[in-house]
């Protein structure tokens, strides 16, 4: 006789960044006793020298919710379960003997496990992505699924955006979960692909390369190229309409009407706003007129 569906009502929650504040605003407001939270430590996050709390700490503190900062101190919480939306550290196997967790992961798992899963399916080209709810095992991403959401990965779709979709929607998929009752959750099947970390040269622009991905790489947020010596960040950008200008070479940038376009391999980039190094964003007709291009001047040279 199959086992009764666990019902859990007290959670501990762990999580940090803002994508995992959804979950724990959802499970407060389901009714769920969520008697501690646990999140990275304060640290330094910009030029400052002042330390500032994870998302999911300032959340925490204006639900007024307890907040640590080990998983032992969610072991020893005397909680049903667990509860984990990117929280950023080592969970071992110990612990998940001691307490059982459950894991909002933003894929569709086996495809994607890792840490930077949303990023990684718009720089491949997926056209769908998703969100899971899932058993934590030791093994990275790899525990059963309890219940999936698809969502499609438009052509114009942002990281920024999915990731805050997905966020949602996992909130929900993870409060609907507990308050049904975990069953047994299913194995995962099919071919399993890791997401990186994202690192700096995953997003430098290379403009030998095809406008679809430079296109797919601006989208993920972070993007970056030289120009006279110095980073350039690409921040929005869209692809071209025509096919690029007959002999230009790759990474060219000219005026062309009110636009700021840039050759690559099969076409040009058309850029929206960038932000020079040491400078603040702007519009990047503004950029332009400011550095008073000269005819074949290229981006990507240098760094």
């Amino acid at each position: 006789m199959p086992a009764a569906p666990l019902r859990p009502r007290r959670v501990a929650f762990l999580g940090s960044p803002d994508a995992a504040v959804p979950t724990l605003a959802a499970l407060v407001a389901g009714g769920f006793d969520v008697a501690i939270v646990v999140t990275q430590p304060d640290r330094r996050r910009g030029r400052g020298s002042a330390t500032a709390p994870t998302p999911v700490k300032a959340a925490a503190e204006a639900l007024g919710l307890p907040v640590a900062h080990t998983v032992d101190d969610a072991v020893a919480a005397g909680v049903d379960i667990g509860v984990v939306v990117a929280f950023g550290e080592l969970i071992t196997a110990a612990q998940l003997d001691a307490l059982p967790m459950v894991n909002v992961h933003f894929s569709l798992l086996p495809r994607w496990r890792g840490a930077a899963p949303v990023e990684r399916a718009l720089l491949a080209g997926d056209d769908r992505t998703g969100v899971c709810v899932m058993e934590v095992v030791e093994a990275l991403d790899a525990g059963g699924v309890y219940a999936s959401t698809e969502v499609p990965i438009g052509p114009r779709s942002t990281a920024a955006e999915l990731r805050s979709d997905l966020a949602e929607r996992g909130a929900e998929l993870l409060v609907e979960c507990l308050a049904a009752g975990l069953g047994e959750p299913v194995p995962q099947d099919g071919e399993v692909t890791y997401a990186k970390k994202i690192t700096s040269a995953d997003l430098r622009l290379d403009w030998s390369g095809a406008i679809a991905d430079l296109d797919r790489r601006v989208r993920v947020g972070g993007a970056w190229t030289t120009f006279r010596g110095a980073r350039l960040r690409v921040l929005e950008a869209h692809p071209g309409p025509d096919a690029g200008v007959r002999g230009a070479a790759a990474g060219e940038i000219a005026v062309d009407g009110p636009n700021v376009v840039v050759s690559a391999a099969d076409g040009r980039l058309v850029l929206d706003e960038v932000q020079p190094e040491g400078k603040p964003r702007r519009a990047a007709a503004e950029w332009a007129r400011g550095a008073r291009l000269e005819p074949g001047e290229r981006l990507g040279l240098d760094g």
